[in-house]
C-alpha cells in the first residue's frame, strides 16, 4: 500500500509550502519522535494537517515536514508517522546503499550474491555467509555516510571470514584503516 501520493524533497520555504490552497490546520505536537537523523545530521520531524487528499512528506533545510489530510486529525497517528518516516529511511537507503555497495564490490573485487534493505529489530546489518547475502536495516541512513560504509564493508568481510579473526579484521583494516575509530560510534549495536 502506498501511504502517500509523493515525496518531495525540497528547498522550499515552509511559507511557500502553506498557501491558500493548503490552509494550515494546526501542528501535531503529540506525535514523536520530534527530532531524528539522516547521515548523521539532526532533521525535527513536524506534523501539519492540511486540506489535502494524501499523507505528504517534504524534507524542508532541516525539517521533515509530513502534511495529514484533516480528516486523520481526530485519529492517534502514531503508527502513520512511523510507517513514514520507515517509508522515507527505506526510500533514501534504496539510494544510497547501492551507491556504497557498488563502491565495495568494485573495492573488494567481489560481492555478495544479493543483498535486501530490511527491517530488523536489533541489527544495522548482517551477513550470511552461506547464502552469500547481506541484509540491511534502513535505520542506518541515520548514520554517516562514513558509518554507513564501514558497516557494509564490516559485512563484505565477512562473506569471506564468518566470524571476527584476525584474518577477518587485517581485511577490514586493509579496506578501512580507521575502522576502530568508526566502530566506537556504535558502542551497543550488533552488524
Amino acid at each position: 500500500m502506498n501511504i502517500f501520493r509523493k515525496v518531495k524533497f525540497s528547498n522550499t520555504k515552509e511559507k511557500d509550502v502553506f498557501n491558500n490552497d493548503n490552509f494550515i490546520f494546526g501542528k501535531d505536537e503529540s506525535l514523536l519522535p520530534k527530532f531524528t537523523k539522516i547521515f548523521g545530521l539532526n532533521y525535527s520531524v513536524n506534523v501539519y494537517y492540511l486540506k489535502i487528499q494524501h499523507p505528504e512528506l517534504n524534507l524542508v533545510e532541516n525539517c521533515i515536514n509530513i502534511h495529514l489530510p484533516i480528516s486523520f486529525r481526530k485519529r492517534n497517528n502514531q503508527s502513520l508517522l512511523d510507517v513514514i518516516l520507515f517509508k522515507m529511511y527505506s526510500k533514501i537507503a534504496e539510494n544510497e546503499i547501492e551507491n556504497i555497495m557498488e563502491k565495495a564490490r568494485h573495492t573488494f573485487g567481489f560481492a555478495p550474491e544479493d543483498y535486501e534493505i530490511k527491517k530488523m529489530s536489533s541489527n544495522l546489518a548482517t551477513c550470511n555467509k552461506d547464502l552469500q547475502s547481506i541484509t540491511i536495516n534502513p535505520y542506518i541512513i541515520m548514520y554517516s555516510k562514513e558509518i554507513i560504509e564501514y558497516v557494509i564493508y564490516h559485512e563484505f568481510c565477512h562473506l569471506k571470514y564468518k566470524t571476527h579473526s584476525q584474518k577477518f579484521y587485517e581485511m577490514l583494516k586493509k579496506y578501512k584503516p580507521n575502522y576502530e575509530k568508526l566502530a566506537k560510534q556504535l558502542p551497543n549495536l550488533k552488524y
